[in-house]
């Protein structure tokens, strides 16, 4: 019975509750007794194959649902989620007379935001097109610099923040700026755009807190490759991810500026709670330590407050550099080991030792002799909670993602060598009193499910199978969920399969 009277009484509040919140960054949330440790899925639809399901959107006023698919198309697809349990594809907006091909989507308030890369010329500049979610109509379209890859509005709708990636060509000849767009919503759609340059004499110490710039870069700013940004609750500061140089860009959004880069060091995987499998040869999966560091070159960012302090999450995944013929990753086994600090490299060298591990070929050489005498691998296998005033890390979820995965029955042996889980994605939710953490892991197909109201102290909660790769994961709070409880959309890019979970009600 009480139980019951519980459930009621929530139905009864939801029913009552005020719904004129607008977009996807109002932090209003109804009242609604979930278990934040109960999800399991309710519905799924397929939308295409590899790379169909990538990052999805949803518009609270529509209840409609926005993905990216570019498997044999170039479109966002268009999904009716007014029935979580039975969603349907509506629609279809092409992407084609753009020009472009699409990285991500965002809503608020009526408004799709898409980011296009150039599919004519990459390192040319890309777009960020705006849409009416009604009836998929031209709201603008905006010109921007190189390889926009990330897209997402403030939470208050002012602004439409684009990391743009600015890769270069396969010979490095043309290596476009990395940039941040910061576009006016309420100014027209005016754009202001940020480059790195102004950090170039901070280079030095930026090394010494593990910050890495490629030495084939044409120049500092050039070198920088803004992936994935988070945005305060009050829309006055962005934290964006600069994954192959292993580090986070705080920008303050009124002033529009760049004002701190923060380098974020290195894992050291030679400790027992650090632990990892390094091997896909051994037929065994054993979390061992190893003399051994990882970047931890995330991609994925979000971003919380407690008692007054903010807080940004990160996705460890790591990621090479390879275009064309140049590559910065190479097998352990193929490289000089440092005679005196490797004594046992010979042993090391085999498959089923370190032999196989995947490292930063251009990392590592302290002395400039031309051997190792430090293994740098991409990734920490981790989520890491850091202070955003500060950058300093508070939390590191160690070898966590890893055995989890393990005790789940989704581990992949055959990933050992290359990163692991492989952390893609984190999206922070408050449900009830509690900040929630999802953190989705792309080669394990799991979502693992953790409660960071202390950030210092996080707790695990939940493994959730996802489609294969997940890629994108979107919350969408009771308050504008379509059937009025939490979801959890999980946009899996290997097999173009969109999952829906909810938790259950105490």
């Amino acid at each position: 019975m009480k139980n019951f009277g519980i459930s009621l009484l929530a139905a009864l509040f939801i029913l009552c509750s005020c719904e004129n919140d607008k977009g996807n960054g109002d932090n209003q949330e109804i009242e609604v007794n979930e278990d934040v440790a109960s999800f399991k899925e309710i519905g799924t639809i397929t939308v295409g194959g590899l790379a169909a399901a990538e990052i999805s959107a949803y518009d609270e006023t529509t209840k409609r649902l926005f993905t990216v698919n570019n498997s044999a198309t170039n479109q966002i697809d268009v999904i009716d989620l007014s029935d979580p349990i039975n969603p349907k594809k509506l629609a279809v907006i092409d992407l084609s007379v753009y020009s472009g091909a699409s990285n991500s989507v965002a809503v608020y308030d009526g408004k799709l935001a898409v980011a296009l890369e150039s599919t004519t010329n990459k390192q040319g500049n890309g777009k960020v097109v705006v849409f009416k979610t009604s009836d998929y109509s031209l709201i603008k379209e905006i010109t921007v610099v190189a390889l926009p890859d990330m897209v997402t509005f403030s939470p208050d709708g002012k602004y439409i923040i684009s990391a743009n990636e600015g890769e270069p060509n396969a010979d490095y000849s043309v290596d476009p700026d990395g940039t941040v767009s910061i576009i006016d919503v309420t100014n027209n759609y005016a754009v202001t755009t940020l480059n790195f340059a102004a950090f170039e004499s901070q280079l030095a110490t930026l090394r010494t807190k593990g910050f890495r710039v490629s030495k084939t870069a044409k120049s500092f700013a050039a070198d920088i490759e803004p992936e994935y940004i988070t945005i305060s609750a009050d829309s006055k500061t962005a934290w964006v991810t600069l994954q192959e140089n292993n580090g986070v860009a705080k920008v303050d959004l009124a002033t529009k500026t760049i004002t701190s880069i923060f380098g974020l060091g290195y894992k050291d995987f030679n400790s027992a709670e650090n632990g990892i499998d390094v091997s896909d040869k051994d037929l065994v999966v054993s979390f061992t330590p190893w003399k051994l560091k990882g970047l931890f070159m995330p991609d994925a960012i979000a971003s919380y407050v407690v008692n007054g302090t903010p807080y940004f999450i990160t996705a460890n995944e790591g990621d090479a550099r390879e275009y064309g013929t140049y590559a910065d990753v190479a097998r352990l086994k193929s490289l000089n080991l440092d005679a005196t600090v490797f004594p046992d490299a010979a042993t090391l060298k085999a498959d089923a030792k370190m032999g196989r591990l995947n490292l930063v070929s251009t990392e590592g050489d302290t002395d400039n002799d031309g051997d190792l005498d430090e293994l740098i691998s991409f990734g920490a296998r981790s989520f890491t909670i850091w202070n955003g005033n500060t950058g300093s890390l508070v939390f590191d979820s160690k070898n966590d993602l890893d055995k989890r995965s393990n005790d789940f029955g989704t581990y992949d042996d055959t990933r050992s060598d290359d990163k692991g889980s492989e952390p893609e994605a984190v999206v922070v939710a408050k449900m009830g009193n509690k900040n929630i953490l999802f953190v989705g892991l792309e080669r394990t197909d799991t979502v693992m499910v953790y409660d960071i109201t202390n950030p210092s102290a996080p707790q695990y909660l939940q493994s959730i199978k996802t489609g294969d790769a997940p890629e994108g994961l979107l919350f969408i709070p009771a308050s504008k969920s379509p059937n009025k409880r939490s979801l959890l959309v999980v946009s899996s890019e290997g097999d173009g399969v969109v999952k829906f979970f909810q938790p259950n009600l105490q």
